[in-house]
């Protein structure tokens, strides 16, 4: 190789990674791919504050209800979402993506940081103007530090969902209505005997670092999973209950739903 080639192939070398003289492009990264949820549309025209405009395009407020997950959804500009229909919605869900950024100060400094929060904004409605971005950020950070196991995601897309087979129409326009099994109340160790998979420990959260221990009033349902949960700790609201599952209970040869308590004890951050 004479010298001249050899000082034009130096910063190619260089800039394409020791990759070589190659004048092919290097790949670029893909993007990830937005969260997505589904659920029941849930209009809440009483929730009528700034804030809750602020971060619905100006409209009322709207959540999606999957099970025991109520989602609460944000705009950046306005969709048409009709009460009690069911939905499919991509974007980002913040809590998410916030403790994926992480937090040097594990929560030390408050949670969330307002940095953190303008990035999920940037991630969400990228060529938003700064004084956008800075008040859709204000009004996460002010949202989810009030309830900051409550999930909030930010819409970039939604649609109404649709499938060929719909087993609830089906029900109804046959009159197969299921009754709901009656409840019986069964002390919290008692109902303890009876767990057969479930993280009763957990790490502390970000937003309540030094831990502590969640007494949570929940429903189980007659499969013996958690179909309810009754209480407005924000600590009971982060456990995964769709983890836990019980052996049935059965009253006169029937399973039935129980009334109970769950103890979940969150160890603290190191």
């Amino acid at each position: 190789m004479t010298r001249n080639a050899y000082v034009y192939c130096l910063p190619v070398l260089t800039l394409a990674g020791l990759a070589g003289c190659s004048s092919e492009p290097a790949a670029k990264q893909a993007a990830a791919p937005p969260d997505k949820i589904q659920g029941k549309a849930l209009v809440a025209l009483n929730e009528s504050t700034s804030l809750d405009a602020a971060l619905n395009a100006g409209g009322p407020s709207v959540y999606l209800v999957d099970g025991l997950n109520r989602y609460r959804l944000f705009f950046n500009k306005a969709f048409q979402v009709e009460p009690g229909k069911e939905y499919v919605a991509e974007g980002v869900y913040a809590q998410k993506a916030i403790d994926a950024i992480g937090d040097p100060g594990l929560g030390k400094d408050g949670y969330p940081l307002p940095s953190s929060c303008n990035r999920v904004v940037r991630m969400a409605w990228p060529g938003l103007a700064f004084d956008e971005t800075d008040s859709y950020s204000n009004s996460l950070r002010a949202k989810v530090k009030r309830f900051p196991a409550r999930p909030v995601f930010l819409v970039t897309r939604i649609q109404p969902f649709t499938s060929a087979t719909d087993s609830a129409k089906q029900k109804k326009d046959t009159g197969a209505e299921e009754k709901e099994a009656p409840k019986v109340s069964v002390p919290a160790d008692k109902q303890r005997a009876l767990l057969v998979e479930g993280p009763t420990v957990l790490t502390a959260p970000l937003w309540e670092p030094a831990g502590g221990t969640a007494r949570c009033k929940v429903v189980i349902d007659e499969e013996g999973k958690i179909a309810e949960l009754d209480s407005g700790a924000q600590l009971c609201e982060t456990v995964p209950w769709y983890q836990f599952r019980y052996q049935p209970t059965v009253k006169g040869g029937h399973p039935v739903r129980v009334n109970t308590e769950v103890e979940v004890r969150f160890d603290p951050r190191k």
